[in-house]
């Protein structure tokens, strides 16, 4: 009877694996990326910086003693005032020229009926020719004295204008040279203005990139740790003889980016071809193995291995028997095996 008990178990155990009871693993979530087949360049980094368009260091335009200067964070439209030059002297100045030029004028008005006296006694032989030219010749020096006296008038009106030092273009006084009570001279420094809204981004560039970048290109910025495109405004195509580096100017359209800001900017640094290219997590590597986990239609994955060719930010071309639009595990592949099933949750 005990003989008889213990085959009836060994055979219980021997076909509980065979009645179903053991169950194979469920499929492991992933998230996946495609794979982009499309026309890329290989980018080269460089730093760049958010510089203003307009940016002075604006000096006095006559001699004189600073009345009033902005201060600093004042935004100021173009052709307001930023500094005024006392003008009490140049005053007084403009009008000793109006009154010389008054006293010429009424010295021309005597010599023009002089003269007009000379004629009529001329034609009555009342008087010699000799007389008619000296006033004709009197009349000419005035007139031209009153040329003279006018330009001095006008040049003292515009050194009066030139007290009030004027905004170029529109900006924020970030910087004041002088204070009020100082004695400047023409070329004096008064004040730095910087047009904040008028903004690019410098950068120099190695000269082998040279040949890639041209005008109107939009190229990747990063600017802490957010990516945007813009277009390259400005090549100049001087290259420094020491560094070999080139400057590029490129458009600054993020309002958020402050000048002086550092930038990152994504230079083209070969002409464009086709190619596979994959998100850098697809990659597996595996002692000197290197392959990516594709997602077949039933859900199944398929190692392939690949090499890896140009990087391209974010992504890498791949080398090997990937296609644009294949389904690549990005998440979760290091506890995966080749022909294992897996699901996608949604939204993945």
């Amino acid at each position: 009877m005990k003989r008889h008990l213990k085959i009836s178990m060994i055979t219980v155990m021997v076909l509980l694996p065979l009645s179903g009871w053991s169950q194979s693993p469920p499929p492991s979530p992933v998230a996946v990326d495609e794979a982009k087949l499309d026309t890329f360049s290989a980018s080269l980094w460089v730093s760049g910086t958010v510089i203003s368009r307009n940016d002075a260091d604006i000096g006095a335009e006559t001699d004189g003693r600073i009345t009033w200067v902005a201060e600093v964070g004042e935004r100021f439209e173009q052709g307001d005032p930023i500094a005024t030059i006392d003008d009490t002297d140049l005053g007084l100045e403009l009008e000793d020229n109006r009154a010389m030029l008054q006293s010429l004028r009424a010295r021309e008005r005597y010599q023009r009926n002089n003269m007009e006296r000379f004629k009529q006694l001329a034609m009555s032989n009342s008087s010699s020719e000799n007389q008619l030219d000296e006033a004709r010749s009197a009349l000419d020096m005035t007139v031209q004295d009153i040329r003279r006296a006018e330009i001095a008038v006008a040049q003292t009106t515009r050194r009066i204008d030139q007290t009030r030092v004027l905004a170029p273009f529109p900006g924020v006084i970030v910087e004041r040279q002088v204070q009020v009570g100082e004695f400047v001279s023409r070329g004096s420094l008064v004040a730095r203005l910087v047009d904040t809204e008028n903004r690019e981004i410098r950068a120099q560039a190695p000269l082998s990139v040279a040949s890639h970048v041209r005008e109107g290109l939009e190229v990747s910025v990063k600017h802490e740790g957010r990516a945007s495109l813009s277009p390259v405004r400005r090549v100049i195509p001087v290259g420094d003889e020491r560094s070999r580096m080139f400057e590029v100017r490129v458009a600054a359209n993020d309002p958020a980016w402050v000048i002086g800001s550092p930038v990152r900017i994504a230079l083209p640094n070969s002409d464009p071809r086709e190619l596979v290219a994959v998100p850098r997590d697809a990659l597996v590597l595996r002692g000197s193995e290197m392959y990516v986990l594709r997602v077949t239609t039933e859900n199944i994955v398929e190692k392939v291995n690949v090499d890896t060719g140009i990087g391209l930010g974010s992504l890498v071309e791949v080398i090997g028997d990937v296609s644009g639009g294949d389904r690549l595990v990005t998440r979760g592949a290091e506890r995966l095996q080749s022909g294992q099933e897996v699901v996608i949750p949604e939204g993945s």
